[in-house]
C-alpha cells in the first residue's frame, strides 16, 4: 500500500512559478514509477509528466514541455513538479500517482494504482 500526499498548489499570476511536491509512504518508493496528472474545469483528467523509478527517464505532455520539470528524491520518497511560465490554461487540480510493481512510467491513468487527494493550481491572467 502506498499513500500519496500532494502540497504546493496555490494561486499565481500568469508567467509565475509553482513547485508541487508529493510525499509517498508505504512500499519501496524507488520501485514505483510516478506521474503527475491534472484535471481542469470541465475537462477530463490528463497526463502531465511521468518519471521512472530510478529517475533516469521522464516524459511530458506536449503543452508543458520546456516549462515543467518532474524530479524525484528516492531517499526522501518525494516526487516534485517544478512549473514555470505558468499559463491560465494550466489551472487544474493536480494529482500525484504511483504505479505498483513497475518502474516504468505510463501516460495512461489506468496504469496507476495509487493517487493523492489532489492540489489546486490556479493561474490568473
Amino acid at each position: 500500500q502506498v499513500q500519496l500526499v500532494e502540497s504546493g498548489g496555490g494561486l499565481v499570476q500568469a508567467g509565475g512559478s509553482l513547485r508541487l511536491s508529493c510525499a509517498a509512504s508505504g512500499r519501496t518508493f524507488s520501485r514505483s514509477a510516478m506521474a503527475w496528472f491534472r484535471q481542469g474545469p470541465g475537462k477530463e483528467r490528463e497526463f502531465v509528466a511521468g518519471i521512472s523509478g530510478s529517475g533516469s527517464f521522464t516524459n511530458y505532455e506536449d503543452s508543458v514541455k520546456g516549462r515543467f520539470t518532474i524530479s524525484r528524491d528516492n531517499a526522501l520518497s518525494t516526487v516534485n513538479l517544478q512549473m514555470n511560465s505558468l499559463k491560465p490554461e494550466d489551472t487544474a487540480v493536480y494529482y500525484c500517482a504511483a504505479r505498483d510493481s513497475s518502474t516504468y512510467y505510463s501516460r495512461t491513468q489506468g496504469s496507476y494504482d495509487y493517487w493523492g487527494q489532489g492540489t489546486q493550481v490556479t493561474v490568473s491572467s
